[in-house]
């Protein structure tokens, strides 16, 4: 039989991804589409399939390895059907279409998923709508408003007892008020050089979480009004698909999500798949409340002495910001070669800069290797270039290694939707499914799992559908066509990016001229006392067209819509130039960045000749 290297396709505009799951070995035998690896991005992972049939005979990664396009995976003795004449991968077109790529942003196409055959359920309905919306986070409840504004009939499903899913009720939305806060307790520690002295921060931890609390409450609240003002059905509980029309929710109850027992049965028109992602739990960690995830650390049950932060991501970094300022030290371990993965390392590295003195140890390369639980804490042994040489103890470990989607836990294959073996649904460019009255969007759907994405992709889906049901031809005709989503850490200084980073650009041999303007020479900045950031944009050298921009300081994740909105306008470094900004103002450097790559700033020493 004849060999064949399998090789890494094309994963859109990643540069390099860390393997960090091997899902086959030596002898195995794989089917054209069976996913063989998995690769993490920042914030997000995903599995590379087989492009042919047969046994493997080779593995030519480890654990650890960076892989791009072209990238040998494994080395197959091929099935004999397959030997001289391989079987190409299945057209998504036909099967389950793969969501369009997205010019210069770390995204890509989710793997190719075979559809099971669907189920049918010939029982009663409780209720019926022409929209059922599974899930109520940002991109399931701005679904389900889109659709009702449209003259839908919705019913939303959601586990929580409370609109906004994740995001809201254990995510961004409760990370960013503590975030606030400790920018703030932050600041003032530096103002006594500036002539203002207080007295030493007194933490009183249960009016903190009452503060959080109260953010999330007046947001969740402010949700239920609005699903109310639409006259949205609103089904707690947890949605399991029965047919392509049917859905059976579970009912939960409480502050959590316990099962009541009793149960509802939904049918529907349309229905869009919103049920998000979950935190991956690590096999070896213990049980034990010292080992949380980001929902965990959200509790703040207190603020440990030591803390270990499992993963470089933006999630891990933002939670260790907060603790850090609450008093906890903390370690971080990083099986790459850099933290926050995805963001140009000049913006990075003014953010590692200024949060050196958080951390007692940044082990880059280096991985978790086990874990117990004792009276004295969690100990937990590393294995890597930077590894301590015995296992350290923390009083807090946080889990911050990613998020895997729901889709297996949805009983999709009973409504024939397809699904990844990994969890994800493909989806066309209108958020379709293969099965064609049933859409998905948001981080079920593929990386980026940004809540800014789901919302778009959720006001697509109910357009189509809500089109189709009227004969609307241009809300059926509604596209996710973004050519950039932008990502934001809000740790401080932020760390904000969108489009083509420069690393990019180098990699893949894109000509660029690039207009870098230092915040030392920005008068609101100095004024602020935090003239430690920059910003710059990326333009294309032959038509001056802006393709990318960064900036890191604070207030960046406030300025990079301006960026996102010059690279969908197709703007040049003139048009941005030439914009008059507000003086004295952070945003103004936007303007200077792309008078720099124009030679025409007069706010920075002349350009050499």
């Amino acid at each position: 039989m004849s060999t064949i290297e399998v090789k890494v396709p094309d994963i859109g505009d990643f540069d390099e991804v860390a393997v960090i799951e091997l899902l086959v070995k030596p002898g195995d035998s794989v089917r054209v589409e069976q996913s063989l690896v998995t690769v993490e991005s920042d914030k997000a992972s995903m599995e590379i399939p087989s492009t042919h049939a047969g046994v493997v005979k080779e593995l030519k990664v480890k654990l650890g390895d960076k892989v791009k396009q072209g990238s040998v995976l494994l080395v197959l003795e091929a099935a004999a059907a397959a030997a001289g004449d391989a079987k190409p991968p299945v057209d998504q077109a036909k099967t389950a279409p793969a969501a369009a790529p997205v010019a210069g942003q770390a995204s890509a196409p989710a793997p190719a998923a075979a559809a099971a055959p669907a189920s049918s359920y010939s029982g009663g309905a409780d209720l019926e709508c022409d929209m059922l919306v599974l899930g109520a986070g940002p991109g399931g409840y701005s679904a389900a408003f889109r659709a009702a504004d449209l003259g839908m009939k919705v019913v939303l499903v959601e586990r929580y007892a409370t609109l906004g899913g994740v995001c809201l009720n254990v995510g961004c939305i409760p990370s960013k008020a503590l975030l606030h806060v400790a920018a703030v307790m932050d600041e003032v520690s530096h103002f006594e050089a500036l002539g203002v002295s207080y007295g030493k921060p007194q933490l009183d931890l249960p009016k903190l979480k009452a503060h959080k609390g109260k953010v999330v409450g007046k947001l969740t609240g402010g949700l239920a009004a609005m699903a109310k003002m639409r006259k949205v059905t609103i089904v707690r509980g947890y949605g399991e698909f029965l047919d392509p029309h049917q859905v059976q929710v579970q009912e939960t109850t409480g502050t959590g999500q316990e099962k009541t027992g009793k149960k509802q049965t939904v049918k529907f028109r349309n229905c869009i798949i919103a049920a998000g992602s979950q935190a991956v739990q690590l096999p070896f960690m213990p049980k034990d409340p010292r080992v949380v995830d980001s929902t965990g650390a959200l509790e703040l049950a207190g603020v440990p002495k030591r803390m270990l932060i499992l993963g470089g991501g933006i999630i891990g970094l933002e939670m260790g910001t907060v603790y850090s300022t609450l008093g906890a030290r903390l370690d971080v371990v990083e099986m790459l070669d850099g933290l926050m993965q995805g963001a140009d390392r000049d913006l990075v590295k003014v953010w590692q800069k200024m949060n050196t003195p958080r951390f007692d140890n940044i082990m880059l390369k280096t991985r978790t290797v086990g874990a117990e639980a004792t009276r004295d804490g969690i100990r937990v042994s590393f294995e890597g270039e930077q590894a301590p040489k015995e296992p350290q103890v923390y009083d807090l470990v946080l889990q911050a290694v990613g998020r895997s989607p729901n889709g297996k836990k949805i009983g999709a294959e009973k409504a024939g939707v397809a699904v990844t073996d990994r969890g994800f649904i493909p989806v066309d460019i209108q958020m379709r499914t293969n099965v064609p009255h049933i859409f998905a969007i948001g981080d079920i759907v593929g990386q980026p799992m940004l809540a800014h994405k789901a919302v778009h992709e959720a006001h697509v889906a109910a357009e189509v559908a809500a089109g189709e049901m009227t004969g609307d031809k241009a809300l059926s005709s509604a596209a996710f066509n973004a050519r950039v989503i932008p990502s934001v850490a809000y740790t401080d200084p932020e760390v904000a990016w969108v489009g083509l980073t420069e690393d990019q650009a180098k990699a893949e041999g894109i000509a660029i001229k690039k207009g870098h303007f230092p915040w030392n020479a920005s008068g609101r900045a100095i004024a602020n006392n935090r003239d430690e950031g920059f910003t710059k944009l990326l333009f294309d050298a032959a038509t001056h067209r802006i393709l990318g921009g960064g900036i890191v300081g604070t207030h960046a994740g406030d300025m990079i819509g301006e960026v996102a909105l010059a690279i969908e306008m197709g703007a040049d470094e003139i048009d941005i130039g030439k914009t008059i900004h507000p003086h004295p103002t952070l945003g103004e450097s936007i303007g200077m960045a792309a008078e720099i790559a124009h030679g025409t700033c007069t706010d920075v020493p002349p350009a050499r000749k």
